[in-house]
């Protein structure tokens, strides 16, 4: 079973955690932070430290967006940990010319996280946001809480809201 911690403001919550968490608040949610000490860095690790389906883990994958002007928008797309990301989808729906994923530096200056931890919201600035209808499919889907050890639970449509994504096919076919 999932060690849930409690909510409260405990010295044991790391404080990229802090900031998800308060992010969550801000969106009118309550939301759990559960911490797993090996790790749920990848979509495998949480779905099986969790005890879930791998399809119910958010995979929060950052791209920079690059337009026929050469101008570029990081985005996050919000993508079922059963599919890979396309993206000449991602592209097309966002309107630009083409997708690039970004390296781990990248990740953390839009995001303010590290790989492995970076949840759908609680950015220092927002960030356009993609949604795989995939994980609207589920009743709860799980996303990282700050950390590569953290996760919390969360109605998708919640998600939705909470990160004012478009709902948008972006699997692999």
């Amino acid at each position: 079973a999932p060690r849930r911690p409690a909510r409260g403001r405990q010295a044991s919550v790391h404080r990229t955690t802090e900031i998800v968490l308060d992010a969550a608040t801000a969106r009118g949610l309550t939301v759990e932070a559960v911490t797993y000490p090996d790790g749920t860095r990848t979509a495998e690790d949480a779905a099986r430290a969790i005890g879930c389906d791998v399809a119910q883990i958010v995979k929060s994958l950052v791209f920079d967006l690059v337009d026929a002007g050469g101008e570029v928008q990081p985005v996050i797309a919000l993508v079922s940990g059963a599919n890979r990301l396309d993206e000449a989808k991602l592209a097309a729906a966002a309107g630009a010319d083409h997708a690039a994923r970004v390296d781990a530096d990248r990740v953390r200056a839009v995001t303010g996280f590290p790989i492995g931890g970076v949840p759908p919201f609680g950015h220092p600035a927002p960030v356009r946001t993609f949604v795989d209808p995939d994980l609207l499919a589920h009743d709860e889907v799980w996303a990282a809480g700050g950390t590569p050890q953290v996760v919390f639970g969360i109605e998708p449509h919640a998600l939705v809201t909470a990160t004012a994504g478009t709902v948008v096919d972006l699997a692999v076919p």
